[in-house]
């Protein structure tokens, strides 16, 4: 990892923990040099408050300037307005924004290796006026990849979603065979080219109740999912499913696989999330980029109060090192 260049990190939202975040990472460095992408002042004020100064090294360093304990590499983006701990301001969120294009930009020309998020709030983005529904999204928009799939790992587990934020009542209109067939090919995909599994189980949750108790309980595994899986099967590619997600997550059955794909964003993560808060990652899958980000929000009430674990940043890190270093992976739907 020494070779390749240094990781990115947005730290989101101003006034919720991702700065004190950044701060942390510049008294204990991680072994993978890496640039904050932010406002130079919002960073030297929020270690003032911590009680943990730090010296504001400008980017590009000198090699000798990372990593080394108090020093902290910034590519400086100017904040629109002052930024207070836990009040957040719809002025800021266009420099949320330019944060991570300006990380986009770095990881497309190999100026940086890899993307590493901190928590934004999608709500104070959208009160400025800026339609927000997520990183993923905006990823996939940002670089113009057609499909993109979420997934979380921690806790021993990989789960993808095959809907991410949609209200609940639209996952059952948005799970047509498109979108189910393309974001398989992306996961398999990825956990051939970047997890270097060779042969990829994947275990494939049902929508409903009962993985439809055989149409009693919906439609959806009969005529959207089974098909699917059949089609794909036929290709290669070993699927297990569809199966009820009530009973997907107990260990003997997640022992057969190497990572689930749930229906819908609330129906995987809670489990996963339970077994790994604090310590999970969230990886976007088919970008020309890689890109992982903590598992958590902002927590706004904790900001400029220390109290904080930075575990999942330094487990995100880690990942988004080790999946630079396997290179690019291929398109599958090109």
């Amino acid at each position: 990892m020494r070779s390749l260049p240094p990781l990115a990190f947005t730290p989101g939202e101003p006034a919720g923990i991702g700065p004190d975040l950044a701060v942390l990472l510049a008294h204990e460095p991680p072994s993978t040099p890496l640039v904050v992408i932010a406002d130079r002042d919002l960073l030297a004020e929020r270690g003032e408050r911590l009680g943990r100064p730090i010296q504001i090294v400008d980017y590009p360093p000198a090699p000798e300037d990372f990593p080394l304990p108090g020093r902290l590499p910034v590519l400086h983006v100017p904040l629109a307005v002052p930024s207070r701990p836990g009040r957040p301001d719809p002025a800021n969120g266009p420099y949320v924004l330019a944060t991570l294009d300006r990380a986009i930009a770095g990881c497309r020309s190999g100026e940086f290796a890899a993307l590493v998020t901190g928590p934004v709030h999608k709500g104070v983005i959208n009160e400025a006026g800026i339609p927000f529904t997520g990183h993923t999204e905006y990823l996939a928009q940002a670089t113009g990849t057609r499909r993109v799939v979420m997934m979380l790992v921690g806790a021993g587990m990989r789960v993808a979603l095959a809907t991410t934020h949609l209200p609940l009542r639209a996952v059952a209109d948005a799970l047509t065979p498109q979108l189910l067939e393309e974001t398989l090919r992306v996961l398999h995909t990825a956990l051939v080219d970047r997890f270097a599994l060779a042969e990829p189980r994947i275990l494939v949750a049902g929508l409903n109740p009962h993985a439809g108790e055989g149409g009693h309980l919906g439609r959806e595994e009969l005529e959207v999912i089974v098909p699917v899986l059949e089609r794909l099967r036929g290709e290669g590619m070993r699927l297990i499913g569809p199966l009820p997600a009530d009973t997907l997550f107990n260990p003997p059955v997640l022992a057969q696989g190497d990572c689930v794909l749930a229906m819908y964003h609330d129906q995987g993560l809670p489990v996963l999330k339970h077994a790994s808060f604090g310590q999970g990652v969230n990886v976007t899958l088919g970008l020309p980029l890689v890109r992982t980000s903590v598992d958590h929000g902002t927590a706004l009430d904790r900001a400029g109060t220390g109290e904080i674990a930075p575990g999942s940043l330094r487990a995100a890190i880690a990942l988004a090192g080790w999946l630079a270093a396997r290179g690019k992976a291929a398109d599958p739907l090109s």
